[in-house]
């Protein structure tokens, strides 16, 4: 029970807690880039998730037999190796999001979540818990990617997955900054801002403790002002 409490805190840590893009702040070239549609966004999520999970597991598995002086270079490889293979998948059966990330689906190589994530920790734990930590952290990039294109499709276009929805009414007039680089920011910083205060939760009160425990409660015990249980 004890280890299935920690694989699920494993799974879970990358999505709220420790996102890497809202709260580690990584990523965040393809988030402010790609994310002006909604498509966009679960197509780059998708992929990174899949890179991440393959990359975490291969290099888990090869963490005792890559020199340490040579593993930067070698999990480069590893993860470009994926890369190349999400690519030529996307090529062949979605063009579209192909054409529409353009050059920033091969940049995922150099991706500093899949890379850091490959240092911090698929080098240093076991295959499941890698695997784990890969798509906690894919599913928490691939949300935040979602949440940042929804707000700035929705907004910004009145469209939502390429489809009208407050622009074929007529009466809203989309806020065109949203999709261009200084809205991307704005939101940007917003849902940073929403990570922080949900991964804080609600402050909690000091504990009170009471005389008994003080060193000094014989001393004042009977003096105004003193200790009232010594």
């Amino acid at each position: 029970m004890a280890e299935k409490k920690n694989y699920l805190k494993i799974l879970t840590n990358g999505i709220i807690k420790e996102n890497p893009t809202l709260c580690l702040v990584l990523g965040t070239c393809p988030t402010l880039a790609i994310t002006t549609a909604a498509s966009n966004a679960i197509g780059m999520g998708i992929a990174a998730t899949l890179v991440l999970v393959c990359s975490n597991a291969v290099i888990s598995l090869l963490r005792k037999v890559i020199p340490a002086t040579v593993r930067i270079p070698a999990y480069i490889t590893i993860i470009a190796g994926f890369v190349s293979i999400v690519q030529m998948l996307v090529k062949a059966y979605l063009p579209e999001i192909d054409a529409s990330l353009g050059i920033y689906l091969p940049l995922i190589v150099v991706n500093c979540i899949i890379l850091g994530r490959a240092e911090m920790y698929a080098s240093k734990n076991s295959v499941l818990p890698s695997i784990l930590d890969g798509l906690g952290m894919g599913i928490g990039f691939t949300a935040a990617l979602l949440c940042m294109g929804i707000i700035r499709e929705f907004f910004g276009a009145g469209t939502l997955f390429d489809i009208p929805m407050l622009a074929a009414t007529g009466v809203y007039q989309p806020i065109l900054v949203l999709i261009m680089p200084a809205g991307g920011f704005f939101v940007f910083g917003l849902l940073i801002a929403i990570a922080t205060r949900l991964s804080k939760g609600k402050p909690k009160k000091p504990e009170e403790v009471g005389c008994a425990s003080c060193p000094m409660a014989k001393e004042c015990a009977g003096k105004e002002g003193g200790c009232e249980n010594a």
